[in-house]
């Protein structure tokens, strides 16, 4: 694999937030607003040059290693699945909220923790999020 530099922790924590408030919007939407928050979150790293809308503001994308290319819609759900089972969790009143907040937490510790920056959903999908647009 190629030397490439971790994503700052600052600029993924922005991203995210982004990213967060648009799977939000999409949980207001009428019906669909909740399943629609929740495959927004699975499927949001598989967009062009593995950039969420977050990530895309931001310069940040997601790599597959160890050849470092664009991460796909498969990599993308791999990797969010534990977030979109926090978010999944979130719908259900203090329990929930403890157990999806307990994912997150966890998921942000992995991240400070790892130093490749890697949370539990990079290691399942072999991915990292790197510097770059």
């Amino acid at each position: 694999m190629g030397d490439i530099s971790k994503a700052g922790l600052l600029n993924r924590s922005v991203a995210a937030m982004i990213d967060l408030i648009f799977a939000a919007a999409l949980s207001a939407l009428p019906s669909v607003g909740f399943f629609a928050s929740i495959l927004y979150l699975l499927i949001k790293d598989g967009f062009a040059g593995g950039q969420s809308i977050g990530k895309r503001l931001v310069g940040l994308k997601t790599v597959l290693l160890p050849e470092a290319r664009e991460a796909g819609f498969r990599e993308s759900i791999l990797r969010n699945l534990p977030l979109a089972a926090g978010r999944l969790l979130w719908g259900f009143p203090l329990l929930g909220w403890l157990a999806g907040g307990t994912v997150i937490m966890f998921e942000g510790l992995l991240v400070v923790g790892s130093h490749r920056g890697r949370r539990l959903g990079d290691e399942l999908a072999n991915t990292q999020v790197v510097e770059g647009s």
